[in-house]
């Protein structure tokens, strides 16, 4: 791995999910061991190896025949700025292409300028929102609108929901979070009983993550948001896109933070995808 010239890039088999984990541990990311097996179990993950140890990751995450998220770039400290990780990002591109999809990713400030000259065009801003304390203020739902907890019934009523407001075919990553952290789940109804939203989460390596959150306008999204915050034991991380004002004020007045933010990008065009209007929380930038 001296150099990308002879670079030698391997499948990473779900097997191998607690060797790249670390790699996601250096650079102080937040998932855990389940995060990385359902990616590699649902994906395809790319990466470098030496003596048997990961030392650079990749990953191509489906969502449909027609989208598909590239995430979980991460090159070990010390092969770091050797082109490693330019060239697992190149080869997730040609994989997507080579099945005739869009790619898809969320960019930080850093990694923007790099994806920018490939070709990537923004769609809109997310900032991710960190809060260390529990959220104090329950907003209730809009009249004629009801809160309760998921149930296994839902699920099958979420995933049909989900697909024309989130633009994005999920119904396996809605099946894995729904079962992750049960607390958080809750469903919104209108009084004849149709979905107008829903929030789903899931505990993290060092915070729980709230999201996604997908709903029929911003009030029912802050109602659902707000249940969840206060059902999950801080600290928590939800990423919001910047469009949202209510959602954000709220999170304000809460004491969060949001110390990085994103760019939802894209290589090429996904119909929908540029909309945020009913997504009021991602799943996360590495699931999409």
């Amino acid at each position: 791995m001296a150099g990308t010239e002879a670079l030698a890039v391997d499948p990473i088999p779900v097997e191998h999910a607690d060797g790249v984990w670390p790699l996601s541990i250096e650079a102080g990311w937040n998932q855990n061991l389940l995060d990385w097996r359902f990616m590699l179990a649902n994906g395809r993950g790319f990466g470098c190896r030496t003596d048997g140890r990961w030392q650079a990751s990749s990953l191509v995450l489906p969502l449909g025949s027609g989208l598909a998220w590239i995430s979980m770039v991460l090159v070990t400290k010390d092969r770091r700025r050797s082109g490693v990780g330019t060239e697992l990002l190149k080869r997730c591109i040609a994989d997507v292409a080579s099945r005739g999809a869009v790619a898809g990713l969320d960019a930080t400030e850093q990694g923007r300028p790099i994806y920018l000259p490939l070709g990537f065009r923004d769609l809109y801003k997310i900032s991710r929102w960190h809060l260390d304390r529990p959220g104090k203020a329950d907003v209730s739902p809009p009249a004629g609108i009801t809160l309760r907890p998921f149930g296994r019934s839902d699920l099958s009523r979420i995933q049909d929901y989900d697909a024309p407001l989130s633009f994005m075919q999920r119904s396996a990553l809605l099946a894995h979070l729904s079962a992750r952290l049960p607390s958080i789940a809750w469903v919104a109804e209108t009084k004849e009983g149709s979905l107008a939203g829903y929030v789903l989460g899931r505990e993290g390596r060092t915070a729980s993550s709230i999201g996604p959150v997908i709903a029929d306008n911003e009030d029912i999204a802050l109602a659902l948001i707000t249940r969840a915050a206060g059902s999950v034991d801080p600290p928590f991380i939800i990423d919001v896109p910047d469009a949202h004002g209510l959602v954000r004020g709220w999170l304000q007045a809460e004491g969060a933070v949001s110390p990085r933010g994103y760019v939802r990008m894209t290589l090429g065009t996904a119909t929908g995808l540029e909309d945020p209007t009913h997504v009021f929380a991602l799943a996360g930038p590495e699931l999409g």
